[in-house]
């Protein structure tokens, strides 16, 4: 396996002058761009006048990862080439179907052979519950595929998030990249390292990812209370304020975030499920916290794998990190690159959600606020 990292920014591209063979092979480029540079099809011309034989897969960000930089207003892109490895991909929008359990069914169905060991997925971060996404994926290739990914973002304007393969570009999207074979090698970590507070309480009124209720009383006035003189500003406060949940009768804490809220009907809708019966506590940031996070989940991330064959390593981090972090914001990044070897090629975005197995033992689940790591390797 080989990669590459190509950057455009401000009208000049860096790092196009890559291996020959790397351009005439390369069976997928990744592409983490700010929204506003997807209202035309310039990148994916220049891209694919490089690499014919490549799929372009677009996925729209709060912020770009160029090894242990943090870009705006960029396009960061991850070449990629097998030797040993099949690499196919499909995509779709959920304007087709009905949920996006069906969305992610249908498409993950399309990728399905018996040689297939990773789904990586880029998804629309606004229109589409990821926890019903996740679930349809399984449905289609059972469990022992491993899952990662995340869904796109769009800065903090929360706007429009965009996804897509080749020169189908739209909200709605999602695109799934397949991994086939015995050679290829891929590890997975995540972390949060948020600190809860408050008592425990229970969600009694729910409906998938939009909350009504905890403990009887209005979800959106008892979060209000709890965010003070930040109430105001949401929802992009949310991002500094989310909320642990554990789903009844499993042991998997999540994480969540406010996507929007409704003033009128009072409710608060969410990346993903939030069931009545489910335990829930705020949580509060602290910065060494996340960054010493980081750090853990890159170090899970390459567990059992040969460091110095680690080619290239996909990091996704939630936006609300970001924030929270501010001008230290690098040190998450560069806690995860001490974990691999100087020349593992490191991309990635700033995401509205974060798919990755809750440990590496586990199915994959939705993830927000927390930083999750993607690594690829193939045996020599």
């Amino acid at each position: 396996m080989k990669s590459s990292l190509i950057l455009y920014k401000e009208g000049v591209w860096k790092g196009l002058d890559i291996d020959l063979k790397m351009k005439e092979n390369a069976q997928c480029v990744l592409v983490f761009v700010d929204t506003t540079l997807l209202s035309s099809d310039f990148l994916y011309v220049s891209l694919k006048q490089h690499f014919t034989k490549a799929s372009i897969v677009f996925c729209s960000t709060a912020g770009e990862i160029f090894q242990q930089e943090i870009e705006e207003n960029s396009a960061v892109c991850m070449v990629m080439y097998f030797e040993k490895t099949n690499v196919l991909c499909a995509s779709g929008n959920i304007g087709l179907f009905e949920d996006a359990a069906a969305l992610g069914k249908s498409v993950a169905s399309s990728l399905l052979r018996d040689d297939l060991k990773h789904i990586l997925v880029l998804s629309d971060g606004n229109r589409i519950n990821g926890d019903l996404l996740v679930e349809g994926i399984y449905e289609a290739v059972g469990s022992t595929v491993k899952v990662s990914g995340g869904l796109a973002g769009d800065a903090v304007r929360f706007e429009k998030t965009l996804v897509g393969l080749d020169n189908d570009v739209a909200e709605g999207n999602i695109v799934l990249i397949g991994f086939y074979g015995n050679s290829i090698k891929i590890g997975t970590g995540f972390r949060g390292g948020w600190d809860v507070f408050g008592p425990e309480r229970i969600i009694t009124k729910s409906n998938g990812n939009v909350l009504s209720e905890i403990d009887n009383s209005n979800a959106l006035d008892l979060y209000k209370l709890y965010l003070g003189k930040y109430a105001n500003e949401l929802p992009s406060t949310a991002l500094l304020f989310p909320l642990s949940v554990k789903y009844p009768g499993t042991d998997i804490f999540v994480v969540r975030t406010i996507l929007s809220i409704d003033e009128q009907n009072k409710t608060m809708t969410f990346a993903g499920n939030m069931p009545k019966g489910s335990t829930v506590r705020f949580m509060k940031s602290n910065a060494d916290r996340l960054i010493l996070a980081a750090s853990e989940a890159g170090k899970e991330s390459v567990l059992g794998l040969d460091k110095s064959n680690i080619e290239a390593a996909l990091v996704v981090s939630c936006i609300g990190r970001k924030i929270v972090l501010s001008d230290r914001a690098e040190e998450e990044v560069e806690a995860v690159l001490e974990n691999f070897a100087p020349e593992t090629v490191v991309a990635g975005f700033f995401s509205y959600g974060e798919i990755a197995p809750y440990d590496n033992k586990k199915r994959s689940v939705l993830h927000n606020q927390t930083i999750t790591i993607t690594t690829f390797s193939e045996l020599p």
